[in-house]
């Protein structure tokens, strides 16, 4: 059961493993499988030196069929083990995310975004034959076109100076002090990505204590930032070197508090409040009148109407009316002639939230 795996590491291979957990128990599944660079030999520097490149036994493929096949058959499990609302993010190169998302189509993902990470320090192109190559790709898909899937875009605006977060994300590679060594003081992992990366995608599309697994584990990055900001992590993983060194790294790692992983929240995600329930709590008195910025003025009928020269209709519909627009927000364009200047009457309807948010359970 899944249950059993939460914040733990599986040695092992990672189909074989994931057949151990148990159907529809994770939340998210992270995955940066194999990229079978297909290297034909050393690449070296201009000083003739040699880049100490991807050239691990678990990246090497018989051909693109054998690539192909290990592809759908570790796609098929990660599907499986997914909650019916869950989601899948994959991260790969020009050698394989081409492959990867055709087999993730086929074999029933809902493709949502594919985010282009721009290296802010990457590798340069030693023998000038190509472009440099400064980015990486990844997708991010719903278990199915009729997933709910958790999306917090107003946190990622916020956390992008109050802009939409893009497609495009610039962040480094890892190094320095994030990167984990071995005991010859090389780097552990060819491949390991930076911690920021894997902040970015957890807080935005996944909410506190949920699992995410992450079926190439390799030295912890994912089980590190989900520690951190107070998710569950189940992790792959075949080599025993880079097992122990996530196990070292994700014990360091102290989680950030409880009352510190609330993130903004979307206005879409707030219950529903009418207007007419401003009426009900006391808030708004029939009779009072609204104005609008330019100061028109309408009249509140007790059924959470307005009333404007001889037109009717709801705060949406007569500010529509009153601001020559096609539509309008009547909770923004509003505000009661009694209230100061630029408040409007959201402030109300946000009160009824917070005393909604107050309100004991119902046992």
């Amino acid at each position: 059961m899944a249950r059993h795996f939460k914040d733990k590491i599986i040695e092992g291979d990672c189909i074989e493993a994931m057949r151990t957990v148990a159907d529809g128990s994770v939340d998210l599944v992270f995955a940066d499988p194999p990229y079978f660079m297909q290297l034909g030999g050393e690449l070296t520097r201009p000083d003739q030196s040699v880049v100490d490149g991807v050239d691990d036994d678990w990246d090497k493929f018989a051909d693109f069929a054998a690539y192909d096949a290990f592809t759908r058959a570790w796609l098929a499990e990660a599907r499986r083990v997914l909650k019916p609302n869950g989601a899948i993010w994959v991260i790969g190169a020009y050698h394989n995310i081409f492959r990867v998302g055709a087999a993730m189509q086929d074999a029933g993902f809902w493709i949502l975004n594919d985010i282009v990470w721009r290296k802010t320090n990457p590798m340069p192109n030693f023998k000038g034959t190509r472009f440099t190559n400064a980015h990486e790709t990844l997708i991010w898909a719903s278990r199915s076109k009729e997933s709910k899937y958790t999306f917090h875009y107003d946190a990622l605006k916020m956390l992008n100076d109050e802009l939409q977060m893009r497609s495009d994300w610039t962040l480094p590679i890892c190094t320095g002090a994030e990167r984990l060594k071995d005991a010859e003081g090389r780097k552990l992992h060819s491949t390991q990505k930076p911690e920021a990366l894997l902040h970015r995608v957890v807080l935005a599309t996944t909410k506190p204590g949920e699992v995410i697994l992450d079926p190439f584990f390799g030295t912890g990055t994912t089980g590190a930032a989900a520690k951190r900001l107070g998710r569950h992590y189940i992790g792959i993983e075949r080599d025993p070197a880079y097992a122990a060194g996530a196990r070292a790294r994700i014990k360091k790692v102290t989680p950030v508090a409880a009352e510190d992983l609330m993130v903004t929240r979307s206005k879409k995600e707030e219950p529903r409040v009418p207007f007419g329930q401003l009426i009900e709590a006391g808030l708004v008195k029939p009779g009072e009148i609204l104005l609008s910025p330019n100061g028109k003025k309408a009249r509140v009928r007790a059924d959470g109407s307005l009333a404007h020269g001889d037109m009717t209709g709801s705060i949406h519909r007569i500010g529509a009316v009153v601001a020559d627009a096609p539509a309008c927000n009547g909770w923004t364009f509003w505000r009661l002639a009694s209230q100061p200047a630029g408040h409007n009457i959201d402030l109300l309807r946000r009160e009824i939230r917070r005393q909604m948010a107050m309100a004991p359970a119902a046992h």
